[in-house]
């Protein structure tokens, strides 16, 4: 059976075509810089690949044109929409209602749009995916697959806030968490790598979104993001962690609105905020031509990372790995090796030279040298096979 995954991020869409139970990649793609000037589309094929420019205003334009490739005489897989027995979605914020993946239905399509407020940069994008999806395979069976779930296990000391616990319990507020499809994945590999019966990791990963997980014997036990994807390290447009008299100040003097506040933090901050670029590729080659905002940003970006992994070593009490992934983790030496720099006091020792010879493969890769308690790991991410194995455990 054929199922679709369809990967939506805040400005990307991910797809893979995955003939299952084979686990057999029939083609991928991604979609990226929607919304921008610039946007693309990368297609690969057996030893086909297309990369092509085109401009994509939002994700339903990126998706349309995704399905066109799919059923091209050519280049595409399948000769009917027909043969797509499944598709199984990415949805970031499943909130208190769905903790497992679930079946779509019109109602559960209206509370994965209702739960916008909690991820505004993605469960509209999401939604949008499942309603084309919806109407463009009539006949498949619709699978929605939360980012929160794999953070269910993080305990009550750890994901409540100090706020009224009559507040907490009224608004079911918490740290929910995400990335968790992506963070049980690479661990999940981390794990069977190293061999490990009792294992202490850190993933960390570093896409346009970023999140870090403190992870015990495969299960969640910290992480980064928390009600919403917007807290935590430093992202692509949004500002991460943030000093809430900040936002008062902001209120007060700038006569800003709580909806305003929202979308300075969610699609103007960040690494956008800083440098004026929200691709991580734009401000490294700034960097190197000696572009002073751009470097900061970098520096900005390491050091909170830095102050979460020394954190996650003291929630773990040890560790036996970093794992880094995502779109920047997986393909950013220069990144990996400013977080991994001046770490020895803390067992971590970065061989630079295995750093940059790590490219773009579908391996696993270290960059520790010798004297490091911790090994070094870059493992590339597939959320999309991870969403097809639960679909098609869930549909058949």
């Amino acid at each position: 059976m054929k199922v679709l995954v369809i990967n939506s991020g805040s400005s990307s869409i991910k797809f893979q075509v995955i003939e299952m139970p084979k686990k057999k990649t029939l083609c991928k793609g991604l979609v990226e810089r929607i919304g921008q000037r610039k946007s693309g589309i990368h297609y690969a094929k057996d030893t086909l690949s297309l990369d092509s420019e085109a401009h994509f205003e939002n994700h339903a334009e990126g998706l349309e044109a995704v399905i066109k490739l799919l059923t091209d005489g050519e280049k595409g897989v399948m000769s009917s929409l027909e043969e797509i027995g499944a598709v199984g979605h990415r949805v970031v914020h499943g909130g208190e209602t769905f903790n497992a993946p679930t079946v779509i239905t019109p109602k559960v399509l209206e509370t994965i749009k209702g739960l916008s407020s909690l991820a505004p940069l993605h469960n509209p994008a999401n939604a949008i995916g499942i309603a084309i999806a919806m109407e463009r395979f009539p006949k498949a069976t619709q699978v929605a697959v939360f980012d929160t779930a794999f953070h269910q296990s993080i305990p009550k000391k750890a994901h409540t806030y100090a706020i009224p616990m009559e507040l907490t319990q009224k608004h079911n507020i918490r740290v929910y968490g995400f990335h968790g499809t992506s963070h049980k994945y690479v661990s999940e590999r981390a794990i069977e790598y190293l061999k490990l019966k009792d294992s202490k990791l850190i993933s960390i990963h570093l896409g346009n979104g970023c999140s870090m997980t403190a992870i015990e014997n495969g299960k969640s036990v910290e992480h980064s993001l928390g009600f919403g994807p917007s807290n935590g390290l430093i992202m692509g447009t949004r500002s991460g962690d943030i000093d809430q008299s900040v936002l008062f100040f902001l209120m007060n003097e700038q006569n800003q609105s709580s909806e305003e506040l929202n979308g300075l933090l969610q699609k103007k901050s960040g690494l956008l905020g800083l440098t004026g670029y929200s691709d991580l590729r734009d401000i490294q080659k700034e960097a190197e031509n000696g572009n002073g905002d751009c470097i900061l940003a970098l520096e900005m970006t390491a050091h909170r990372v830095k102050k979460y992994i020394g954190a996650y070593i003291a929630v773990l009490n040890g560790l036996d790995a970093v794992i880094f992934t995502a779109g920047i983790g997986e393909n950013s030496a220069l990144l990996r090796k400013m977080i991994c720099s001046n770490l020895e006091a803390i067992g971590i020792s970065m061989n630079p030279v295995k750093n940059m010879e790590i490219g773009n493969s579908i391996g696993i890769g270290e960059f520790q040298d010798a004297k490091s308690a911790v090994r070094l790991l870059v493992i590339p991410t597939n959320e999309e096979l991870e969403i097809a194995n639960q679909t098609f455990k869930l549909t058949f």
